[in-house]
């Protein structure tokens, strides 16, 4: 009889021969060879582990470490107390990360008004600013490099006394605790001074992105009343100048303090150059209460107003917390990710380096360079965090394979993953990383779904829920998924770092309303995604795949976008009568692909010139990124009795059609 057990060892050798042969790979196969080999070895496997934690990755692992000092034995009895004893684990936590308090608490989680609205800490006061300088000051704290050339290094004193110049200029800018200032730069050295700066001054970072047009700033910047912005002239991309400064005067933006990097633009009267803002290095922090704003960053849609996502003094717990047990991070670690200031992986990475005690490595430009790939050498990166759609370019381009990286951990986050692209991830560094799927959100602060350096890691999954929070895998039918089967994903709160309030929308409303309870009377928390659920044959409760989002938002090029605002825009088009759009992922893994329904008003000339127009429309009207894989006609559109568009209707005919 065939048992669970007997096929551990079976199962285990296969990842041994696809070892002794990975280890090889480079120096004598190309990674198409490769692949061939992997599929022979992989093909009848859902899951092909490609990748085991060796005894130095156990022994010196956070997580190894932590679970001693809590008596737990393994992995999943962590998970279990980290969300059956909460506040245990979050203050374990809090002491592990060496958070700062300068007023302790009274207790760790008040939970009197339920867990939708939990108050953790109460009594306790700090500057979250202040725990990510407890390194010693000759420690280098930054790398920093652009498409021009390296820069040299800057030390935690350095980037301490820098964040206090920020918060000195605040203050004698007039500007007090709770003000608004908007950060609208890419992710530098002064962009993570401004950052922490702006909190040491007690006053609320928005981020908005960079790429954002200069109508984008002007509406955002009017929402939320800033009264400052930073910024800077221009920086190099692709080779080419992106002229952001311009579109902070386009946009009438407030007040801006302006960093010259490619440029000695003429500055409008109003505003300043970054070096005559700057004030005294030696800076007295606002302390505040841990529910007070620190920052204030937006959802990742194209939708007309975009949710306004309050962080306070909490929120960097969560990311620090993540990224000591999840990516695994060291002081001695150099932490790279390919991400932007106006996105929540940017902050995420400021918090998860510094507090960690880390070395944050920042290029500024783009990641789909050979110079990006010579920083990561050159800088000794061991933790690089990347998203899905750069690595597609990496593996057409082949640029990085030229390099020697150091890399120990590999982690993605932004989009769902392709499975062959990420074991091309994995082939470039030598498949020494892992790579470590982080799915989260801005209201969560980081991540809820993720994979950690003690367990088996394949390509394109994950492996369990973040610790500290609990989700629940539920069907069509509200019942919980069985193996095999996909579920949309519920959070369990409560968990440090989950939003509790949003500045333009009922937070209740958006994330609670109509939601049922779990076996505990516990109100669950929507999210929106799906996940199938699978079992393999190691001390490993599941394996998770992701399918994509399970409401009408779909996750188009990293980010968020309504249906509701691609049809709209479609909906336009003199051949189209209706439409409805629907993200669907594909067979192997990797980001959604968008796949339009119409109605045509008339008979369509051609089909493929319509397409070709449609996605000139998106292109122009919501985000270049946003590209169309497919169209349908239809001679009308699914509904409810009460005229709701059912896309989950179509995408069962999207793929029942494939399949038939």
């Amino acid at each position: 009889m065939v048992t669970q057990a007997s096929l551990i060892p079976a199962y285990k050798n296969r990842v041994q021969l696809w070892h002794s042969i990975a280890k090889k790979a480079k120096a004598y196969l190309d990674f198409d060879q490769l692949l061939k080999i992997y599929q022979a070895i992989y093909q009848h496997d859902e899951v092909p582990v490609v990748w085991l934690p060796d005894h130095a990755t156990l022994s010196n692992a956070n997580l190894t470490r932590f679970m001693q000092a809590q008596n737990l034995k393994n992995y999943q009895e962590l998970h279990r107390w980290s969300v059956t004893r909460r506040a245990d684990f979050w203050e374990a936590t809090i002491k592990q990360l060496n958070i700062k308090l300068t007023q302790p608490y009274a207790s760790v989680l008040d939970l009197s008004q339920g867990n939708e609205n939990p108050v953790w800490l109460p009594g306790a006061r700090l500057n979250i600013a202040q725990s990510c300088f407890q390194q010693n000051p000759e420690k280098t704290a930054i790398i920093s490099s652009n498409e021009k050339g390296r820069k040299q290094p800057v030390t935690y004193g350095e980037l301490e006394k820098l964040s206090n110049q920020v918060a000195s200029g605040l203050v004698n800018s007039g500007l007090q605790p709770k003000d608004r200032v908007i950060l609208y730069l890419p992710l530098s050295l002064e962009a993570v001074a401004a950052y922490l700066g702006t909190i040491k001054a007690g006053l609320e970072a928005v981020l908005v992105a960079d790429s954002f047009s200069a109508s984008e700033l002007s509406r955002r910047a009017t929402m939320i009343g800033a009264k400052l912005v930073f910024t800077s002239d221009a920086y190099w991309y692709g080779g080419k100048t992106l002229p952001i400064y311009q579109k902070v005067k386009d946009a009438n933006a407030p007040k801006a303090v302006v960093i010259p990097y490619d440029g000695n633009s003429d500055l409008r009267n109003k505003d300043i150059f970054w070096k005559d803002f700057l004030g005294s290095e030696v800076f007295t922090d606002h302390i505040a209460d841990p529910y007070d704003t620190t920052s204030i960053l937006f959802s990742s849609g194209t939708t007309n107003e975009p949710k306004a996502i309050p962080w306070n003094h909490l929120t960097p717990i969560k990311c620090a917390a993540d990224g000591y047990f999840h990516q695994d991070v060291h002081p001695s670690d150099v932490i790279t990710w390919t991400t932007g200031m106006g996105w929540m992986m940017g902050p995420w990475a400021i918090f998860a380096a510094l507090i960690n005690g880390a070395t944050l490595a920042l290029f500024i430009g783009s990641g789909a360079t050979e110079t990006f790939g010579k920083f990561v050498q050159d800088a000794h990166v061991t933790i690089l965090g990347t998203i899905p759609s750069l690595v597609k370019v990496w593996r057409k381009t082949r640029l990085m394979e030229k390099f020697n990286w150091s890399v120990r951990v590999l982690s993605s986050t932004g989009e769902p993953s392709n499975t062959d692209d990420y074991l091309y991830l994995m082939y470039l560094a030598d498949f020494k990383a892992p790579v470590i799927e982080y799915c989260g959100g801005t209201e969560i602060g980081g991540g809820y779904m993720t994979g950690t350096v003690v367990q088996p890691a394949a390509p394109a999954t994950f492996t369990t829920p973040t610790l500290g929070l609990e989700v629940k895998f539920l069907n069509d039918n509200g019942e919980a998924a069985q193996l095999g089967e996909s579920g949309e994903v519920f959070l369990v709160p409560p968990s440090i770092g989950l939003s509790q309030s949003l500045l333009n929308r009922d937070h209740h409303e958006e994330y609670f309303e109509g939601m049922p309870a779990d076996e505990n009377g516990n109100l669950l928390r929507k999210h929106g995604d799906n996940y199938k659920l699978i079992q393999q044959p190691f001390e490993i409760t599941h394996f998770y795949k992701s399918q994509g989002r399970a409401d009408d938002v779909m996750n188009l090029g990293g980010i968020k976008v309504s249906a509701v605002e691609i049809e709209k825009v479609l909906n336009e088009h003199e051949w189209i009568f209706e439409s409805a759009a629907i993200g669907v992922a594909p067979d192997d893994g990797g980001p959604e692909q968008l796949v339009i329904y119409y109605v045509p008003k008339d008979k369509i000339i051609s089909e493929e010139t319509l397409k070709k127009e449609l996605r000139k429309m998106l292109s122009a009207e919501l985000n270049p990124l946003f590209r169309i894989a497919e169209i349908r006609q239809q001679t009308a559109l699914p509904r409810t009795a009460s005229n709701k568009l059912m896309r989950r209707s179509l995408k069962k005919d999207y793929f029942g059609r494939k399949e038939s």
